[in-house]
C-alpha cells in the first residue's frame, strides 16, 4: 500500500473511476445485446427502438471518456448497418 498521501488518493480515485467505467461499459454491452437479439428475431421495429437506446448509451459513454470517439462511432455505425439490413 502507498505511504504518500497523494498516492493513497490516486489509489482511491483510480478504483472509483474503474468501477464507474466498468458499470458504463456493462450498460453499453447490454444495450448492444438487446439490438442484436432483436435483429436475430427479425423484428425491425424493436431493433430500431433498441438501436436508439444503444446509440444513446454509447454516446454518453463516449462523452464521459469511457470510449474513444472513433470507437463509439464505429459501434453505432455497425449496429445501424445491421438494423438496416433486416428485410
Amino acid at each position: 500500500m502507498a505511504n504518500i498521501k497523494s498516492a493513497k488518493k490516486r489509489v482511491l480515485v483510480s478504483k472509483t473511476r474503474y468501477e464507474r467505467n466498468k458499470a458504463i461499459k456493462s450498460g453499453v454491452k447490454t444495450a448492444i445485446k438487446k439490438v442484436v437479439l432483436a435483429i436475430e428475431a427479425g423484428d425491425k421495429e424493436t431493433a430500431q427502438k433498441e438501436l436508439l437506446a444503444a446509440t444513446s448509451a454509447i454516446d454518453k459513454a463516449q462523452k464521459k471518456g469511457v470510449f474513444h470517439k472513433n470507437t463509439a462511432s464505429r459501434k453505432v455505425s455497425r449496429l445501424a448497418a445491421a438494423v438496416n439490413s433486416i428485410g
